[in-house]
């Protein structure tokens, strides 16, 4: 499937917030690319402008394209529920997203790579489709052969807690407790913005 592969830094200035972490090509330039990233006389963006902005900066943190996201949205609408919320929870529970939340990978495109080359068990069952939904209770773990793995080593080294996920760190496994709620999702988007632009 297409990923997003160019330069990560242009795609940070864009939005004026480092979506994938430390960048220090964007504290040197934190204003858009382009020729007329600096000027300060840029029109004023319109509502549609900011939607649609609010919507990439979702699909572009996450690594998700449109008919994901799309479909994602569509799921969130039939649920109960604040519908910008539960799509933010679906997103959440993807199983990439938690790999990279339990820390054993330091970026979601490693956490990614990590499920598709069939690292990662849920359940004590080997799962390679990084879109697969979590459901709570869910154990996703790291494959007993793949435990020795300089990179899964050297990511939990630097690990985050998340009160929604819970930790062995001998068992290198992590179970998906519950569905985060918003405030608990670390994430600056605007996740009204997106509920309107594809209300349209």
């Amino acid at each position: 499937m297409a990923r997003y592969i160019g330069p990560k830094s242009k795609i940070a200035r864009k939005f004026r917030e480092p979506i994938y972490g430390a960048d220090r090509a964007f504290e040197k330039r934190n204003y858009p690319p382009g020729q007329h990233g600096f000027n300060k006389r840029r029109p004023k963006q319109s509502e549609y402008g900011m939607q649609l902005m609010e919507k990439q900066k979702a699909k572009y943190t996450y690594g998700i394209l449109e008919r994901q996201f799309r479909n994602l949205f569509e799921k969130a609408s039939r649920k109960g529920g604040i519908t910008g919320e539960v799509l933010l929870q679906l997103i959440e529970s993807r199983l990439d997203n938690v790999v990279y939340r339990l820390g054993i990978a330091h970026t979601r495109n490693q956490a990614r790579q990590l499920v598709s080359h069939k690292h990662i068990t849920v359940n004590g069952q080997v799962v390679n489709i990084p879109s697969y939904l979590l459901k709570a209770g869910d154990v996703v773990g790291v494959r007993e052969r793949s435990k020795s793995l300089e990179v899964i080593e050297d990511s939990l080294s630097s690990r985050t807690n998340y009160s929604w996920l819970d930790w062995d760190g001998e068992k290198m496994e992590g179970k998906f407790m519950n569905c985060p709620e918003r405030a608990d999702i670390p994430e600056n988007i605007r996740e009204q913005l997106i509920v309107e632009l594809y209300s349209k």
